[in-house]
């Protein structure tokens, strides 16, 4: 089992920044990816970001140039640097962290992210 806790949401103005984070306990395996998803009410639940635990990212077009995660490998912890924030960036976002091998995903609790004036 992999437990996940996320942290760093918040109201914020457009045009703001917040840096979400996610810290990984359990059974961490060195072959892993981690990755930011979010959910707005009423839709579906869309990638943001992941990053492999050897450095390739890849992001959803919606936050290219806005958004960057990052990751530190001795803290098992991943990072989501959002500038830039746009009313429609509203939503919970939800951390995963995915084995490699067996395709064995664990998910956060959700961090809220509200953006408006």
């Amino acid at each position: 089992q992999v437990q996940l806790v996320e942290s760093g949401g918040g109201l914020v103005q457009p045009g703001g920044s917040l840096r979400l984070s996610c810290e990984a306990s359990g059974s961490i395996s060195s072959r892993n990816t981690m990755g930011w998803y979010r959910q707005a009410p009423g839709k579906q639940r869309d990638l943001v970001a992941t990053i492999t635990s050897v450095g390739n990212t890849n992001y959803a077009d919606s936050v290219k140039g806005r958004f960057t995660i990052s990751r530190d490998n001795a803290k098992n912890t991943v990072y989501l640097q959002m500038n830039s924030l746009k009313p429609e960036d509203t939503a919970v976002y939800y951390c995963k962290y995915r084995w490699i091998i067996t395709g064995t995903e664990w998910w956060g609790q959700g961090t809220q992210v509200t953006v408006s004036s």
